[in-house]
């Protein structure tokens, strides 16, 4: 059995779709209870554990920091406790926001973090729990995750670009915008790998490419959904938002390939499909 827990977000949706595994909503496994969490695994002994939950509000993070540890922190941690008691592999969804955002290289795994919000802070908790556990993981890191559900910067763009003739966004954040479907497809091959070979367990990137800027994204969701809003570009410091946002998001996934055959998932052909499911194609 493939245990998943989260079974209304974006990954853990497109897992249902993609696979035969037992997903947990919040009613089953609230990670604001880790130890609920470590022993729904230890009920069910399954063959490997999936984390596609998280607490995801970027901005109210910011004033809710120790429920974001909790559930981004905590219950990974008590998830990999419980993991290498049974022996189980357990693939982790980590994000970007580790990482402080600095310079214009793409970030490998090995790269110092430096969080520089409370979410990131929240999820490097989780990181670090994981390992600590010493079982058998993946710590999948990815980025401006996109899907046909939930809330995302595609689904909102075509909600403005509808709406608005003209549209100010931020264009010196950069990083790969990644489908939700890619993610999930990457989390099931890298827990089967792990069934087999646990010494492929570590910390891994993967991203969308190429790397392109919040206003460009916009862009491409517009032409490919047939909208024709003017596209204004403008620094981060003209939007300020709660939580301070990564300049540089480009993530390295060259030991995601090397380790696993998985390329690089392509955005534009994601978006497509992405765009297919929500009928603006």
């Amino acid at each position: 059995m493939i245990l998943v827990f989260g079974k209304t977000g974006q990954v853990a949706t497109e897992l249902q779709r993609l696979g035969d595994v037992t997903a947990l909503g919040r009613d089953q496994a609230d990670l604001a209870s880790p130890e609920a969490c470590a022993e729904a695994i230890r009920s069910r002994r399954p063959r490997v554990v999936i984390n596609a939950a998280a607490y995801t509000a970027v901005d109210r993070a910011e004033d809710e920091e120790p429920l974001a540890t909790t559930i981004n922190g905590a219950a990974p941690a008590a998830m990999a406790r419980a993991c290498a008691e049974i022996g189980a592999p357990l693939v982790h969804i980590s994000t970007d926001y580790v990482f402080d955002g600095s310079g214009t290289l793409p970030w490998s795994p090995d790269d110092p973090t430096n969080p520089i919000n409370a979410y990131g802070r929240s999820k490097l908790a989780g990181e670090t729990g994981i390992r600590a556990a010493g079982g058998p993981h993946a710590i999948l890191r990815t980025s401006w995750v996109c899907s046909a559900h939930g809330n995302n910067f595609v689904k909102t763009m075509l909600r403005l670009g509808a709406e608005r003739d003209r549209l100010t966004i931020v264009a010196d954040q950069l990083g790969g915008p990644t489908s939700a479907a890619a993610i999930a497809r990457a989390c099931l091959t890298v827990a089967e790998a792990l069934c087999q070979h646990p010494e492929k367990a570590g910390t891994y990137h993967l991203s969308g490419g190429p790397d392109v800027s919040w206003a460009d994204f916009a862009r491409a969701i517009f032409a490919r959904a047939g909208l024709a809003p003017e596209v204004v570009d403008i620094p981060s410091s003209a939007y300020p938002t709660p939580a301070a946002r990564p300049l540089n998001s480009r993530l390295d996934n060259t030991a995601l390939t090397q380790g696993f055959n998985l390329g690089r998932p392509d955005w534009q052909a994601d978006l497509e499909e992405v765009l297919r499911d929500l009928g603006h194609l």
